[in-house]
C-alpha cells in the first residue's frame, strides 16, 4: 500500500469492495445454511471477518482524508477511481445487513449511516456525469457502483430492516439507473478503442446488476420465485459466461486488488440462487446452484489467497493518482 514516510497507508476507496465480496459471501453461506443445512458458523465466521476488514478500511481511507488530503481529492476527481467512493456507503450497508441478526439497533444506526452517505454520494457524483465532458474510454461498469449498487443494496437492507415500501423505491431508482448506465457502457465496448489491461479486472462488476438486482428484488417483493427473478438470473449467469469468455483476454492485467470486482456480483448470484433452490426442485435454478455456489467460494477464496500474497511480499498497492495512468495495478 502507498504510504507517505511516517504515516499511515494511503489506500485506494476500491479496497472497500474487499468487504463487498466478503459480506457477500457470508451472506451465500447463510442462504446455504437456511436451504442445505450448511454450517452456521462459516456464514458468521466470514461476517466478522467482513466487519472487520470494513472497519480497518474505514479507519485507513478516514486517515488518508485528514493525513494526505491532496491525494484524495485527487482521486475523488478522477474519471475512474472517483465511483470507488461510492463502496463506503454499500459496504457499511451489507455490514448492517449482516448485523442484523445480532443487533437490530446496531444495523438501524450502520443503515442510516450508509444510506445517507450512499444517497449523497450518488446524487453528487451523477450530478457531475449529467453535465457530460467525459472521455468515452473513462467510462467502465464502475459507473454502475454510486446509484446502482447503492440502490439495489440500500433497497434490500431497507427491507430488511422491515421497511418494504422505502426499499421499494430504492430498488426502482438502483433499477431504472442500471437499464440506462448498461446502454451507454454497451455502446463503449462496441465501439470504442478496447480497453487498456488496467481497466479490463473492472468488467467484473458487470456481473454485480443482475446478480445484486435479483437478491434485492426478492427482500423487496414477496421472495417467492417469478418471472421477472428468473430474468435477472437468467442475464446474470450469461453475464458470468461471458466474463469466463473473456478471462484470458482480462488476465492481461497482473493480479491485483482490482480482482475483488468479480466477487460481489458472484457471491450475490449463488445467495439468489440458493435461496429460490428450494421452491425450484429438480428445475434450473435448482439445478445450477450448487455449482453457482461451490464456483463464487472459489472465486472468492482464490482472490483472498493472492491478495493474503501480495501483503506478504508488500506488493498490495494504490492505484496510481494522475487522471491519466492505469488505476489498477
Amino acid at each position: 500500500m502507498g504510504k507517505q514516510s511516517g504515516g499511515p497507508p494511503l489506500i485506494p476507496a476500491s479496497f472497500f469492495g474487499i468487504v463487498l465480496g466478503l459480506a457477500g459471501l457470508s451472506n451465500a453461506w447463510r442462504a446455504a445454511h437456511s436451504t442445505w443445512g450448511m454450517p452456521a458458523v462459516i456464514a458468521e465466521g466470514l461476517f466478522v471477518i467482513a466487519a472487520a476488514t470494513w472497519l480497518l478500511i474505514v479507519i485507513l481511507y478516514a486517515l488518508k482524508w485528514a493525513w494526505a488530503p491532496a491525494a484524495a481529492v485527487q482521486e475523488a476527481e478522477h474519471p475512474v477511481q472517483c465511483c470507488f467512493i461510492g463502496l463506503a456507503g454499500v459496504s457499511t450497508l451489507l455490514i448492517a445487513q449482516g448485523a442484523l441478526v445480532h443487533s437490530r439497533p446496531l444495523a438501524v444506526a450502520l443503515f442510516i449511516l450508509g444510506a445517507g452517505f450512499t444517497l449523497f454520494y450518488a446524487l453528487w457524483r451523477t450530478g457531475l456525469l449529467w453535465q457530460g465532458g467525459r472521455a468515452p474510454g473513462t467510462s467502465t461498469p464502475v459507473l454502475y457502483l454510486p446509484m446502482v449498487a447503492g440502490g439495489f443494496v440500500s433497497g434490500t437492507v431497507a427491507a430488511s430492516l422491515g421497511w418494504k415500501e422505502w426499499g421499494q423505491l430504492a430498488f426502482g431508482a438502483g433499477f431504472f439507473t442500471w437499464l440506462a448506465v448498461e446502454s451507454v457502457l454497451l455502446l463503449r465496448l462496441y465501439t470504442a478503442e478496447p480497453m487498456p489491461p488496467a481497466l479490463r479486472p473492472t468488467l467484473g462488476i458487470q456481473l454485480a446488476p443482475p446478480a445484486v438486482g435479483a437478491v434485492s428484488y426478492l427482500t423487496v417483493g414477496n421472495g417467492t420465485p417469478d418471472l421477472v427473478v428468473h430474468l435477472l438470473i437468467g442475464y446474470g449467469l450469461l453475464q458470468a459466461m461471458l466474463l469466463i469468455r473473456l478471462s484470458r483476454w482480462i488476465a492481461e492485467q497482473p493480479f491485483g486488488p482490482g480482482y475483488w470486482a468479480f466477487t460481489f456480483g458472484a457471491t450475490a448470484l449463488a445467495g439468489a440462487m440458493v435461496h429460490l433452490a428450494p421452491a425450484d426442485a429438480g428445475g434450473a435454478i435448482a439445478t445450477l446452484a450448487p455449482v453457482v455456489f461451490l464456483l463464487s467460494n472459489v472465486v472468492v477464496v482464490g482472490i483472498a489467497i493472492g491478495t493474503l500474497a501480495l501483503i506478504v511480499r508488500g506488493r498490495l498497492v494504490p492505484p496510481a493518482t494522475t487522471p491519466h495512468r492505469p488505476f489498477l495495478r
